[in-house]
């Protein structure tokens, strides 16, 4: 993509994240170009600047601003999991921010809806998932150096994944409290065994 003026990737910025929206609300298949359109008052033409091929470039941004809302929602905790304090901390933020979000959520977006949609988008999911796990291993590491923190990561991505499709299908987030507290709660009395 070639450069943008800041006027043009406030645009095409606003474009995203308002069909970043109605595609969390309403699915991909349920998402044409003209509600994107009419959601984010810009014309046909605006629509083929940013995103010549339409549709799929659309869904191809998406999935890149949902996987990055995925990580960035975590923070500052999820790049700083040092202490068990910080892990606290960070499991409080994650399990606010899908309380929030509810079905609302950009996980469950991302890898439900996005990735059922446009194959290309598997490469954005996998490239968040590894970032992701890489930290949380990081953090892994600082409070547990005998633990295998790849294996202790995918475990917590885990409940946090599956705890979110919970929340989607039911609504109820305690699959989600409990499944990622319970993974850290394992990962800290692994230490007294």
């Amino acid at each position: 993509m070639r450069a943008l003026t800041p006027k043009g990737a406030a645009t095409r910025q606003r474009i995203v994240e308002g069909a970043a929206l109605l595609i969390r609300e309403h699915g991909p298949a349920n998402v044409g170009l003209d509600d994107i359109r009419a959601a984010t008052t810009t014309s046909k033409s605006q629509l083929f600047h940013y995103f010549p091929d339409g549709k799929s470039d659309m869904l191809l941004a998406v999935a890149a601003h949902e996987a990055e809302r995925v990580l960035d929602d975590q923070q500052p905790y999820l790049s700083d999991l040092t202490s068990w304090d910080q892990w606290e901390a960070w499991r409080d933020r994650v399990i606010a921010r899908y309380a929030a979000q509810r079905r609302k959520c950009p996980l469950s977006a991302l890898t439900a809806q996005l990735g059922l949609a446009n194959p290309a988008v598997g490469d954005i999911i996998t490239g968040m998932y590894a970032r992701w796990q890489g930290a949380i291993a990081a953090g892994v590491r600082a409070v547990r150096p005998d633990a295998d923190a790849e294996r202790v990561a995918a475990q917590i991505i885990g409940a946090i994944a599956g705890g979110a499709t919970m929340l989607v299908a039911t609504d109820d987030i305690r699959y989600l409290e409990i499944g990622l507290t319970e993974a850290i709660d394992n990962l800290k009395s692994s230490i007294r065994d």
